[in-house]
């Protein structure tokens, strides 16, 4: 899914996805792209993607979109549309994100009623990767699993996707830096480079079973109920599907520290260093760092007020159920026409 993004299209991500199909094969692979709306040259940025994937022969679909969000804005209100603090209606951000992801899981249900099936799902944000990127998330924990991420960066060491993170035990990151967690579960992983042990992760690169985006119902991407955000809830849809995923708690959800992406060159250089990507110094001072934070602060009011708003909610809605509560945070994101806010 891309909007706006020109510049990594055609300096990185373009070619590495060539690269992909080329290594995997082009009867192995089916490419779904869905952009909307951008006011730069991403359509046709992706428009070279296509002529390439067609030299190649790889099935794709490809869809450039002009509605931006503007268009959005001034359409009439339905679901997903909210009253929020500002004294005016507005449109929720996730639901709107939720609705575009699952026009590019549309293809993989066509091709399933045709009998192609395939055996993963790989989602890729706008970061620069390499296919040993993908080779290596692809064989996390031997390739069992409901899901498997990739740390991302845009400002190293901060780590990005703080929105969809959580560790072993559903709690947000204990600092954006290196070793993150607060669970021992997910930081002890962490610490033997081996997968890591979480509820949630997004995080650049995602990698997924198809089985259950086929099944019936199929899973999707979802926002939590208009009447939820109400309270001033909101959770990402990248989390919430991991949530709603039958095999989560069967496979397991992890995240694999030895597969590092970059939302620009520079971040994406800066996490592959020559030599070690962590010195020894940074390291000791990191953990001292993270025992200390876990000693002083602790998520427990932070987590209350979710869990009170939430209580409330169901007394007023006692037929609903929100099984992604360790999802969501304290906020309220809505679109405004150049991208999104805080309101």
């Amino acid at each position: 899914m891309h909007w706006n993004n020109e510049p990594i299209l055609r300096s990185h991500w373009n070619d590495a996805v060539i690269k992909l199909a080329k290594t995997f094969g082009p009867d192995n692979v089916f490419v779904s792209v869905y952009e909307s709306g951008s006011w730069d040259d991403s359509k046709g940025a992706l428009r070279e993607l296509d002529a390439g994937l067609d030299r190649l022969g790889v099935r794709r679909n490809i869809t450039l979109s002009d509605t931006t969000h503007q268009d959005e804005l001034s359409a009439r209100p339905r679901e997903g549309w909210i009253d929020t603090p500002r004294q005016k209606k507005e449109l929720r951000r996730i639901p709107y994100l939720a609705r575009l992801r699952n026009l590019t899981l549309q293809p993989l249900e066509d091709l399933s009623q045709q009998g192609i099936t395939f055996d993963k799902v790989l989602f890729l944000n706008d970061v620069v990767f390499t296919v040993d990127d993908v080779i290596r998330l692809l064989d996390t924990n031997d390739g069992v699993y409901a899901a498997a991420c990739s740390l991302d960066f845009s400002k190293p060491p901060l780590y990005y996707d703080t929105f969809a993170l959580r560790d072993s035990n559903g709690d947000e990151h204990v600092m954006q830096k290196w070793p993150y967690f607060r669970s021992a579960a997910s930081r002890n992983a962490l610490l033997a480079l081996s997968p890591v042990p979480v509820k949630s992760c997004w995080n650049g690169m995602v990698a997924m079973p198809m089985e259950p985006f086929i099944a019936t119902p199929p899973l999707r991407f979802r926002a939590i109920s208009d009447s939820l955000a109400l309270s001033h809830l909101e959770g990402s849809e990248c989390c919430l599907i991991h949530a709603d995923n039958p095999l989560s708690q069967q496979q397991g959800v992890y995240l694999n520290p030895k597969v590092r992406v970059g939302y620009n060159p520079a971040a994406y250089e800066a996490v592959h260093p020559t030599g070690a990507w962590l010195s020894l110094q940074h390291v000791a001072l990191a953990l001292w760092e993270n025992r200390l934070r876990r000693w002083f602060t602790t998520p427990f009011f932070k987590k209350l007020v979710v869990r009170k708003r939430i209580a409330g909610w169901h007394d007023d809605h006692i037929d609903e159920q929100e099984p992604g509560d360790f999802c969501l945070i304290n906020e309220m994101q809505v679109l405004v026409s150049n991208g999104w806010a805080h309101v």
